[in-house]
């Protein structure tokens, strides 16, 4: 079967699923935007959209625009993959970013299987979920339903679709519900594990720092420290969290950019700041610092690491996209407090899997973390059995990457 993937940061949630299907015997190509490291038996193709939107574009249509942008782009690439002989049998894309649009004028008789990360709602999700940062857009419902468009022109084409959560996949039109299937991409739970002997060697002003399972360590994972991950009450906890246990320390993994959501405001002065400097300055007055370490965007071997030396671990975030931190979290057998939001929920049942809390109360948030603190057999016994969920329904190998070739052979018949 000749197999076709699109995802402009190939391969995103297709790291597994490509090459395990390459190496089942299959011909797979990928097409991809942005630089991508070889996988086993994958032809990668890269491509560049050439065009930009334009100036007298509406303000609502922007996004429409680029996507369509980048569908050309991809379809002119399909186009000579086309002439040098290969087509198809399934394709399998990632459509946020417009790439699959026009893939079947190229390829008519081709199935379509695309992957359903998230469908805006202008109520019940992201969008207006924190008062903290309220939308200064009246016109936003109207923007979002054509950032949907997208989606919608996808399920005309699409024959089948696949969600990793059911909140996720909730939010996606009940006309389109039937050819919705809820896989997760799946975590390597035999090698995210526990491991009793993993230490964390820092830098720090007063000299090198080796941290343990025996120390006290607070965790905090963003792929960028932002609001939407819930960064802010995570700050505003620590003062209360850092005053109640005077050995723990707090390392913070996380970049300065900006992921999901809108930008920081400037500075003062016009200055342009970060989330992360913003909420800091918040808090600095209160917190003893030399234990606050702040560990940027690290390798996965070092993130694994952090986990590992974790005594508690903290997730926050809006009602979005699920991250593969939590799940990872819970596969190395943390102690987890998260954020009471969908799609958390799924994964973490309170007082079984972790312990939830309200996104808007850094006290309990600081309360929670403190009482775990005081409670090794209660970590132990919630951090098993998070361990235990992840390898039973996110095991990537017993469970995500069998259904997900089982939904690709579906796809072709």
């Amino acid at each position: 079967m000749n197999i076709l993937f699109v995802h402009q940061n190939f391969p995103g949630q297709f790291k597994h699923l490509a090459p395990a299907l390459a190496q089942a015997g299959h011909q797979v190509v990928a097409l991809h935007i942005n630089a991508c490291p070889p996988l086993p038996g994958v032809r990668l193709v890269r491509y560049q959209p050439q065009a930009r939107s334009g100036q007298g574009t509406h303000r609502w249509l922007v996004d429409l625009e680029t996507k369509t942008i980048r569908g050309e782009a991809a379809y002119l690439a399909a186009r000579q993959l086309q002439q040098g002989g290969f087509n198809p049998d399934v394709i399998v894309a990632h459509p946020g970013w417009g790439e699959s649009l026009f893939l079947q004028q190229v390829w008519p008789k081709a199935r379509l299987g695309i992957y359903c990360e998230f469908f805006y709602r202008a109520e019940g999700g992201d969008v207006g979920f924190d008062p903290e940062f309220p939308s200064t857009d009246p016109d936003a419902a109207c923007r979002l339903q054509l950032k949907n468009a997208n989606y919608e022109l996808h399920f005309a084409l699409a024959h089948a679709g696949l969600a990793p959560t059911q909140w996720q996949a909730s939010l996606f039109p009940e006309s389109f519900a039937s050819r919705l299937s809820v896989i997760h991409d799946g975590i390597r739970t035999d090698q995210v594990r526990p491991d009793a002997q993993a230490r964390v060697q820092l830098k720090t002003a007063n000299g090198p720092l080796s941290l343990g399972r025996d120390d006290e360590v607070i965790t905090f994972v963003n792929r960028n420290l932002e609001p939407y991950r819930g960064y802010h009450q995570f700050m505003r906890a620590l003062p209360a969290l850092l005053k109640a246990r005077p050995k723990a320390r707090v390392l913070i993994i996380g970049g300065n950019d900006v992921s999901y959501g809108a930008a920081p405001p400037p500075g003062p002065t016009g200055k342009a700041q970060t989330w992360r400097e913003i909420f800091l300055n918040e808090v600095k007055d209160q917190l003893d610092l030399s234990r606050v370490h702040f560990v940027g965007k690290v390798p996965y071997v070092d993130f694994l690491r952090v986990l590992q030396v974790s005594t508690v671990h903290v997730y926050l975030t809006y009602p979005f996209v699920l991250s593969w931190s939590l799940l990872e979290a819970m596969s190395v057998g943390c102690a987890i407090v998260a954020s009471d939001t969908a799609p958390v929920r799924e994964a973490i049942r309170h007082g079984e899997t972790g312990q939830l809390v309200d996104f808007f109360d850094p006290a309990a948030l600081a309360e929670q973390v403190i009482a775990l603190c005081n409670n090794p057999a209660e970590r132990e016994r919630l951090g098993a059995q998070a361990r235990a969920f992840a390898v039973k329904n996110y095991d990537l190998k017993t469970r995500c990457l069998p259904r997900q070739i089982e939904w690709v052979t579906q796809l072709a018949e």
